[in-house]
């Protein structure tokens, strides 16, 4: 009776180190992947090196930034989709992006590609909407 508690105990505090010890693995690669996203937010490079490939884009009224994010990913703009959205969504050109077409490079970082889609203000238009 007395090896049955003792065999029990020592089982029960096995699985519990393997259970904590799983936990912080599953913690640790989850905050080094949020990491390195989120790193990669700010300084994810451009597809190419040197001239690049100048691709035509156009933007539709009502895409979402993921649709804008697949988009890139399709004509070889960006590495990720969703990375892409995210900076789109986090750019201080976000209120600023209009339907159009637009013609951007593959050696364009998204920040750069991003403030390509913004419309130059035409001389006499106000940004703010008044007349």
């Amino acid at each position: 009776m007395k090896s049955r508690n003792l065999m029990t105990a020592v089982f029960g505090a096995i699985l519990k180190v393997v259970i904590a010890v799983a936990a912080a693995f599953v913690i640790y690669r989850g905050a080094v992947l949020c990491y390195n996203y989120g790193y990669r937010i700010f300084t994810e490079p451009a597809m190419t090196a040197g001239e690049g490939k100048t691709v035509s884009i156009t933007l539709t009224e009502g895409m979402s930034a993921l649709d804008v994010g697949e988009m890139m990913k399709n004509k070889g703009l960006t590495r990720d989709s969703k990375l892409f959205a995210l900076q789109y969504l986090l750019s201080e050109y976000k209120e600023d992006i209009r339907p159009g077409t637009y013609e951007v490079s593959t050696s364009m970082t998204a920040e750069e590609i991003m403030a390509a889609m913004v419309p130059a203000v035409q001389e006499g238009e106000n940004t703010d909407g008044t007349e």
